[in-house]
């Protein structure tokens, strides 16, 4: 039996918007900045028309039809793009517990929950949101949109990721070559919104680099949320003993004390996260630690009320 969001978890974010920082393709008015006038009047669905708002976009035909009022929306009446990119590869199920959830989670169900509540937020700014799944591949991507309909169509999807996979299920890392292409796919100016632990090869870091630095060439803003379990992913904190550390990408097994390599394991995976660092503030993206082990919110919540601050 698949699992669901619990939209009561969302609740909180019912209030705080996600506002752009830089110039976005789409409507002219509203919360972000356009850079264009005037907008496409692609026909998405009716909603059922408010008292004391305009009648401009009243659909007076289906007046005549239902002798009810209800109110065209149209696709590109949208403030904002944003494509959401989350990996699912199987590194993104650790830690591997029996049951995760938004308080006890792995870092896939953080970032499902952590881009529901994105989503729920873009939707109700009549913003346009997108969704996109890779591991060592382009698994789903699909078109930005702001209707309800196409909030629960993206829920349903993210909902597919909450079940553990089994070994055999086994996804690699590959983001370089899937950033690229999904650089190549978005033509209009957006917000991406990154979910990934980044654990692809540490001997090709320049190919990745290159990557976000497509993202950036085509003008789309960038937020990378880094989604580790730092307790043990970073400060390597493991009781002085045997384990059998698994791979949970090639299944390989290696046996040993975690204290032999502790001191080489965060030197090479400190290194790696500075450089991390350092590029995305050279390429202008804004770099989000997340300790998936605090709970989605706790870590979105704080981001989206000090970004509103700052812009």
């Amino acid at each position: 039996m698949s699992k669901k969001i619990d939209r009561n978890r969302l609740k909180q974010f019912s209030n705080v918007e996600l506002v752009a920082r830089q110039v976005v393709e789409g409507f002219i008015t509203g919360l972000h900045k356009s850079p264009f006038h005037g907008f496409s009047v692609e026909f998405a669905e009716h909603r059922q028309y408010n008292q004391g708002e305009s009648t401009r976009n009243i659909d007076w035909k289906l007046y005549g039809r239902t002798d009810r009022l209800y109110v065209k929306q149209f696709e590109e009446e949208t403030n904002l793009r944003c494509r959401i990119l989350l990996d699912v590869s199987s590194s993104m199920y650790y830690p591997v517990v029996d049951n995760p959830t938004p308080d006890k989670p792995n870092k896939m169900v953080f970032s499902v929950y952590a881009a529901a509540a994105i989503i729920q937020m873009l939707v109700k700014q009549r913003d346009a949101a997108g969704l996109s799944f890779f591991s060592n591949e382009l698994h789903f991507h699909s078109q930005p949109k702001s209707t309800r309909a196409h909030q629960q169509y993206l829920y349903a999807n993210l909902e597919k990721h909450l079940k553990q996979p089994k070994p055999d299920e086994r996804k690699a890392t590959a983001i370089a070559p899937v950033l690229h292409n999904i650089a190549e796919r978005i033509h209009k100016r957006s917000l991406i919104v990154i979910f990934s632990d980044m654990f692809d090869s540490f001997e090709h870091t320049d190919k990745l680099f290159a990557a976000l630095q497509h993202l950036k060439h085509n003008k789309h803003e960038v937020i990378l949320f880094h989604t580790l379990d730092m307790k043990t992913e970073i400060d390597f904190e493991f009781d002085n003993r045997p384990y059998k550390f698994i791979d949970m990408e090639s299944g390989e097994v290696l046996k040993l004390n975690p204290r032999e390599i502790k001191e080489q394991y965060m030197k090479k995976i400190g290194s790696f996260r500075k450089q991390l660092m350092l590029k995305c503030g050279q390429y202008n993206i804004e770099y989000v630690p997340a300790d998936t082990s605090k709970g989605f919110d706790q870590i979105l919540l704080p981001y989206l009320l000090k970004r509103k601050k700052m812009f």
